[in-house]
Parts: C-alpha cells; structure tokens; sequence
C-alpha cells in the first residue's frame, strides 16, 4: 500500500471512529469541512489534494475542537496500525 492509500486508509478509519462518537451526521460534515478531503457518504475518503499529512492535522483539530481529548484518545489505537504515518507526524509535531 502506497503513502497516499495508507492516509486514506487511515483518515477513513478516524472517520469512522468519529462516526461511532459523534454520529454519522456532524462526523462526515465535519470531515468534509476540510478542503483537501473528498469523502463519501459512509465517511470513506475517495481522494486527498495536497500534502496528506497536512490533511490529517486539519481533520483532527476540526474534531478536537469539538469534543477534545476524548478525540486524542480514540485515535491512539488506529496510529498504532500505520506506523510509518505516525512516525511521521511524531517528527512533524
């Protein structure tokens, strides 16, 4: 799996994480608040524009800001599957 396919893998699981804590509704509108994301109905990101990992900053901030660390903690467990990505945004933080 290409660096591009594991960010869409990965954004789509945070999604969907979101979906199950925020409901499908605010979830995938938030998510679709972000410019560089094009994601479908279900919360699945069918294209990233731009840099990737800067696409994935932007969706966490727009859902820390609504319910904050409790966002942080639901994602630790999905980094964990992609460990070049988060080794990556380690570096960057």
């Amino acid at each position: 799996m290409n660096e591009l396919e594991q960010y869409k893998a990965l954004i789509s699981e945070v999604i969907k994480k979101q979906i199950i804590i925020l409901g499908p509704d605010i979830a995938v509108l938030k998510a679709r608040n972000v410019a560089d994301l094009t994601i479908d109905k279900d919360g699945t990101v069918t294209d990233i524009k731009g840099d990737p990992a800067d696409a994935l900053e932007k969706l966490i901030d727009t859902y820390v800001e609504l319910s904050g660390q409790i966002v942080k903690n639901a994602l630790g467990s999905i980094f964990t599957k992609y460990p070049a990505v988060a080794a990556r945004r380690a570096t960057q933080a």
